[in-house]
């Protein structure tokens, strides 16, 4: 059985597999001639949350899709333990034609939402046989038990999180950003003991991925999932599963830590490497020298010199991505934009907004779908007109400009034929020249690969292609729009090495905060009234910034609510208003001490489980004793109120 186990890891046996939430044994993938991953082997336990992550193509996706029954593997077993249920949100979620938000929740294939059907079927036929009245009483029960008498205004709660108001919307008329986020409403209502989640962050706005963040972190749950957020992926999970080599790697810990771990083992096996190789010289020059007769005498040190040889040949050559490309020179004016203004009927995208260009600039693109934020791009790229004002760009000025939307490649097409239709030959930064099919080995395309058509490409090799046309027109003005969508982690961190060095002006829009952290300097903002501010600070300065207007906002809300309260003046009470009792009066005390300490408990938990520190068990305790502490204060806030009320 072939297994990567590291020193720092616990290895997974037989014995602990009665404890896993899910166990997978010698699972094998090939696709023809290609083989994704071979003899996998792991387990997950209850209360892990581990990311799964690799280069594009590893086979990540095609793993979550065995585990969920969408695809099989070519041998090997995987099994959930009994009694677990298990949620899946897919890449792209596809759901039945005719149906609206809330039915789509509803259509999702849980015991708890089938019930809910089932009960309302019912109610809506009218008059019942004494079957079905019976039926209806078991069903009552059913949902007593669950306490699902409020599923629905839940539902409502989490699709409003979400950025879904608009409940009676056709699913066909919807975005693909607006069906994922329906499809994990779906999911997360229900609290399935397992979740697995492809890219749940892909087409969310900031606000929704850091609320999903935090819900996800506090929830007593099992997770894995595939994601390419490493803010997400560093605050939510605790263990960390690389699918490097046809192999599975398991890490303890966060992103951070996955880094360090993953150094160290690279180095460990580029140790050992090197030492079989200097213990096989010398096992060789014995095996040559021994006499055939006595080759049955040492049969032990012959099948050990083969094992050896197998781990002396082991390749540690990593294919890594390498943009290096000649960049255009910048002459001395850039781009000048003068009073531009453009609206959409009453809509005003863009008002009156003047700016120029500096060399070297980096603008992070910042606001909530529909604010402008494209329209901006398309103006600065000349592909939209402005209803007024004037764009005076430099005479040197180059744009590369790499689209959210994925272009649609000819799928009779070969990839070195989209290649060369760019051009034969590519100029590199030390002034040398390289031809299409090198330029595209530099972009992880084997020879081989060069030669598959287009279509036949994933949807993260598409993406890099895309890349790859953009940067070979060698471009000083590079413009980047959801530049880390279905990019694999380490092509992510290539291309930020790329773009830190990137001597031109870069503007990035992303709600990837770390890709914005990392390489932007100020932001220019839309609110969708249609005036641009210009922020002096990175990503995560102008969400402190907004959390403290936030704070400041509701602050002065209260205040002005409260004079209001002052002015009105008290009613008398009537007579059915009676007063507290003597131990009714001691029982609204009691609440305003316990509310305040529960209330400190349940961030002190919060905190815990948003660190991303503590064992397997720690997690499933800290997850329980806050569901409780939720519950508590929910009871308490409610008894509170109508005490005050008569206090």
């Amino acid at each position: 059985m072939r297994i990567a186990w590291l020193i720092f890891f616990i290895p997974y046996s037989a014995y602990f597999w009665d404890m896993n939430y899910l166990s997978v044994e010698r699972l094998t993938k090939s696709f023809g001639d290609r083989v994704l991953f071979e003899d996998l082997s792991f387990g997950l336990s209850q209360g892990e949350k581990v990311a799964l992550v690799g280069v594009n193509g590893s086979g990540k996706s095609t793993l979550l899709k065995i585990l969920t029954g969408e695809d099989t593997a070519d041998k090997g077993a995987h099994t959930f333990r009994n009694g677990v249920s298990v949620g899946y949100l897919s890449q792209n979620p596809q759901f039945e034609p005719g149906i609206n938000a809330l039915e789509a929740v509803f259509a999702s294939d849980h015991e708890e939402l089938r019930l809910i059907k089932a009960y309302d079927q019912l109610l809506a036929k009218g008059e019942l046989s004494p079957t079905e009245q019976e039926k209806l009483q078991e069903l009552m029960q059913q949902l007593d038990a669950k306490q699902l008498w409020d599923y629905e205004s839940q539902v409502k709660q989490i699709l409003g999180e979400l950025g879904i108001y608009n409940l009676n919307q056709d699913v066909v008329d919807m975005s693909g950003g607006q069906k994922k986020r329906v499809a994990l409403a779906a999911q997360l209502i229900v609290k399935p003991d397992f979740l697995i989640l492809d890219e749940p962050t892909n087409h969310l706005d900031v606000d929704t991925i850091e609320w999903l963040e935090k819900y996800l972190s506090t929830q007593n749950i099992t997770l894995f999932m595939v994601t390419h957020d490493r803010y997400f992926l560093d605050r939510v999970c605790n263990g960390i599963l690389e699918l490097d080599n046809q192999t599975v790697y398991k890490y303890e810990g966060n992103y951070a830590a996955f880094l360090e771990q993953k150094a160290e083992r690279e180095a460990n096996e580029i140790a050992e490497v090197e030492k079989a190789r200097n213990l096989m010289r010398k096992e060789l020059d014995w095996m040559r020298r021994q006499p055939k007769a006595r080759g049955t005498k040492a049969k032990y040190r012959v099948d050990a010199f083969y094992d050896l040889k197998d781990k002396a040949k082991t390749n540690l050559k990593k294919d890594e991505l390498e943009l290096d490309v000649s960049q255009k020179r910048m002459g001395g004016k850039i781009l000048e934009l003068k009073h531009i203004s453009k609206s959409f009927g009453d809509k005003k995208l863009i008002n009156d907004f003047s700016y120029i260009f500096k060399k070297g600039e980096r603008i992070g693109v910042v606001g909530e779908n529909g604010t402008g934020k494209s329209t901006f791009l398309n103006i600065l790229t000349e592909q939209l007109a402005p209803d007024s004002g004037k764009l005076d760009k430099g005479v040197n000025t180059e744009y590369g400009y790499y689209e959210q939307t994925e272009i649609q490649f000819d799928p009779s097409k070969k990839l070195i034929d989209v290649v060369l239709e760019v051009a034969e030959y590519f100029p590199l930064s030390d002034g040398t020249k390289i031809s299409a099919s090198q330029f595209l080995n530099k972009f992880l395309f084997s020879p081989k690969k060069q030669h598959d058509y287009v279509q036949k490409l994933s949807g993260g090799e598409k993406r890099r292609l895309q890349l790859l046309l953009v940067l070979i027109q060698n471009p000083n003005f590079l413009i980047l729009d959801e530049p880390t969508n279905d990019l694999d982690l380490f092509t992510l961190n290539i291309l930020e090495e790329f773009l830190s060095e990137f001597q031109g002006c870069l503007m990035i829009v992303s709600h990837d905060r770390y890709f914005m952290d990392r390489l932007t300097d100020h932001l220019f903002l839309f609110d969708g009234t249609g005036e641009i501010k210009d922020f002096n600070g990175n990503y995560t300065d102008y969400r402190e910034w907004k959390k403290e207007q936030d704070a400041l906002k509701r602050s002065e809300e209260r205040a002005a609510q409260k004079q209001e309260e002052e002015k009105v003046v008290e009613k008398p009470k009537t007579q059915d208003q009676k007063k507290l009792s003597y131990k009714e009066k001691r029982e609204f005390e009691l609440l305003e001490e316990e509310m305040p300490k529960l209330e400190a408990r349940k961030e002190e938990l919060e905190d815990l489980l948003t660190k991303g520190e503590g064992s397997h068990d720690d997690f499933a305790n800290w997850g329980k004793e806050l569901d409780t502490i939720k519950e508590q204060l929910d009871e308490k806030e409610m008894r509170w109120l109508e005490l005050s009320e008569r206090a």
